[in-house]
């Protein structure tokens, strides 16, 4: 995924009312910016870090600049817009990127599902296989080398991992990928600190049959693009001192 135009760079003043936030460019100047992200986007918004916006040439939009990228104080390159991991997961799966999805011909977008009415984010279809069924989330929450999913409690997310594992129970290909767009992070695993209940579906959606696949993101301001599968850790690790 190529930007273009380029991507503008600013200065984090704050982030605030979930949808908001506040850069100053070089110039001096005080933009405010919409932000596509509802989570908690711990790490991801800490003031002084380097912002990376898009600006769209709608006139009806009230904030037309969107905050895309946070490059870190650390050096670390984040996508927040959450909309971009659904993009990066198609453009993988065209081009052959995932293995684990790769040889069917139809991909669908926002397919209804489920017992609980749910959207799927794709289904796979292909002649004399089973239909795939794709979710997708978003993965910006490092802490150390590993990256966590959910940032904050998600009822919406338990929801999607009970639909999945009907789907795998009804015998067609349930996949959750983690599509995990934080250069620093190079594992992945369920935030049982944060969402116990959510680690746990994740557990019991695998041994039902669901599978579970975690993809990492190359990031700049220039590009984005899913290039390597990351190791998956489930359960807990337990240190020495534990």
């Amino acid at each position: 995924m190529q930007f273009s135009p380029p991507l503008k760079s600013a200065r984090l003043i704050q982030r605030y009312k979930r949808f908001l936030a506040d850069v100053v460019t070089p110039e001096g100047e005080v933009l405010t910016l919409h932000c596509p992200n509802t989570g908690a986007m711990t790490g991801c918004a800490t003031p002084g870090d380097t912002v990376w916006y898009s600006t769209s040439d709608s006139k009806t939009r009230k904030y037309p600049n969107t905050w895309e990228v946070t490059q870190t104080q650390s050096g670390a390159f984040i996508c927040v817009n959450t909309l971009r991991a659904n993009q990066l997961v198609k453009e993988a799966i065209q081009a052959n990127v995932i293995s684990e999805l790769s040889g069917y011909s139809v991909l669908k977008n926002e397919v209804k599902y489920g017992e609980e009415r749910s959207r799927i984010d794709f289904m796979l279809q292909a002649d004399n296989r089973r239909n795939c069924y794709i979710e997708v989330k978003s993965v910006t929450l490092a802490e150390k080398e590993y990256g966590y999913f959910p940032d904050a409690v998600t009822e919406r997310g338990q929801k999607h991992l009970r639909e999945l594992m009907g789907v795998a129970a009804s015998g067609d290909r349930a996949v959750v990928l983690f599509a995990v767009l934080h250069s620093a992070i190079t594992r992945f695993s369920p935030a049982r600190h944060i969402d116990p209940k959510y680690a746990q579906l994740l557990i019991e959606a695998q041994n039902k049959g669901v599978e579970i696949l975690a993809y990492k993101a190359e990031l700049s301001a220039d590009n984005m693009t899913l290039i390597e599968p990351l190791p998956v850790v489930l359960s807990p690790v337990i240190t020495a001192e534990q």
